[in-house]
C-alpha cells in the first residue's frame, strides 16, 4: 500500500487468514461467480493518499476500519507472526 509491503505469506495463509486490513479489503473485492452467495462488499472510506506526501504513521491508517490512535504516529514493521506469514500492522504487536 503506497509502495509498502503490508503482508507476505503463502497462498494458503493469505487466502485462508489474511491479517492486514488492506489485504482483507483486497480479497473482499474479488468478484464471486456464485450468484447464490453474493455478499455485500465492504468499501474503504476516504481517498488514497498521495504517495508523494504520505500520511504519518501507518500509510493505511486514514482508510483503515480498524485503526487505533497509535496507527497515525507509528510506522509498523513487517514482522513474522506465523511461519512464513508476515504483516506490517500494529494490531498484532
Amino acid at each position: 500500500y503506497l509502495g509498502r509491503i503490508v503482508e507476505i505469506g503463502t497462498r494458503e495463509a493469505i487466502f485462508g487468514g489474511a491479517m492486514h486490513p488492506y489485504t482483507r479489503a483486497l480479497l473482499a473485492s474479488i468478484p464471486r461467480m456464485d450468484p447464490e452467495n453474493i455478499a455485500e462488499k465492504p468499501t474503504l472510506e476516504g481517498d488514497v493518499p498521495s504517495p508523494v506526501n504520505p500520511p504519518s504513521g501507518c500509510p493505511f491508517h486514514p482508510r483503515c476500519p480498524e485503526a487505533r490512535p497509535d496507527c497515525s504516529t507509528r510506522v509498523p514493521e513487517l514482522n513474522e507472526y506465523a511461519p512464513g506469514h508476515c504483516t506490517a500492522c500494529l494490531l498484532y504487536e
